[in-house]
C-alpha cells in the first residue's frame, strides 16, 4: 500500500511507461555541438541525456532505453552506425537519426540498413532534428517519376562544396580530395543532364 494517491506524472513515468516522444539520448564528441543540441531539444520538450562516446552511450541507454536518439557517426571509440544498431537492439521501435559532417551515399544507405530513421549533415539544425524524431505519421514522399542520375548527384555535390567554399578552387579540391586540374576539368563543364 502507498503513503498517498499516484499522480498522473508518477503513473506516467513508471518504469514500463516511459513518457513517449521525450526521453533523447544525444551521442556526440563534440562537446560544443552535444552541448548546444541538448539545450535545444530540452527547449522543445524533450528529457535529454547525453554522451561522448559509443561506450558511455550504450551504457546510458542500457538501464532504460531512450525513446529516442540522436548519433554522430564518427565518435573517437567506434561507429556511430554500430550504436545505432545496439541501440535499435535494446528498443526496436527507438527513432535514431545518425549525424554526421562526411556525408555520401553509402554511408546514408549504411545508417538506414542499421535502422536510423534520418541522416543529417552537421551542423545539424534542432528544427530539423525535431521534425524527423517526431515526423511518426508522415508517409514517405513518391519517389521522383526521373530521379537525378548518379552524375547528376556528384555535379550538385561537387557545386555545393565549391560554394561552401567560396568559389575556392585549391581548398574544394582538398576538401573533396580531389586533383586540382580535375576539379577545374568538372567545374569547367555543364551539368550532366538528369
Amino acid at each position: 500500500m502507498t503513503d498517498g494517491p499516484i499522480t498522473t506524472n508518477e503513473a506516467a513515468t513508471g518504469d514500463d511507461k516511459e513518457p513517449e516522444g521525450k526521453t533523447l539520448l544525444i551521442v556526440d564528441d563534440e562537446k560544443n555541438l552535444r552541448d548546444q543540441l541538448a539545450k535545444a531539444m530540452e527547449r522543445r520538450g524533450f528529457i535529454v541525456t547525453t554522451a561522448e562516446s559509443v561506450a558511455e552511450g550504450y551504457a546510458l541507454a542500457q538501464p532504460h532505453p531512450p525513446a529516442y536518439a540522436v548519433v554522430d557517426l564518427r565518435l573517437g571509440d567506434g561507429n556511430g552506425v554500430d550504436l545505432v544498431q545496439r541501440l535499435r537492439e535494446l528498443r526496436p521501435q527507438m527513432r535514431v537519426i545518425l549525424l554526421t559532417g562526411y556525408g555520401n551515399i553509402a554511408t546514408a544507405v549504411a545508417a538506414v540498413k542499421a535502422g536510423a530513421i534520418d541522416y543529417l549533415p552537421k551542423p545539424v539544425d534542432a528544427d530539423a532534428v525535431a521534425a524527423a524524431l517526431l515526423s511518426h505519421c508522415r508517409p514517405l514522399p513518391q519517389p521522383p517519376e526521373r530521379p537525378m542520375s548518379a552524375d547528376r548527384v556528384r555535379w550538385e555535390h561537387i557545386q555545393r562544396v565549391f560554394e561552401q567554399c567560396d568559389r575556392n578552387v585549391s581548398e574544394t579540391a582538398r576538401r573533396l580530395k580531389m586533383h586540382r586540374r580535375t576539379l577545374q576539368r568538372i567545374l569547367a563543364k555543364h551539368a550532366p543532364r538528369e
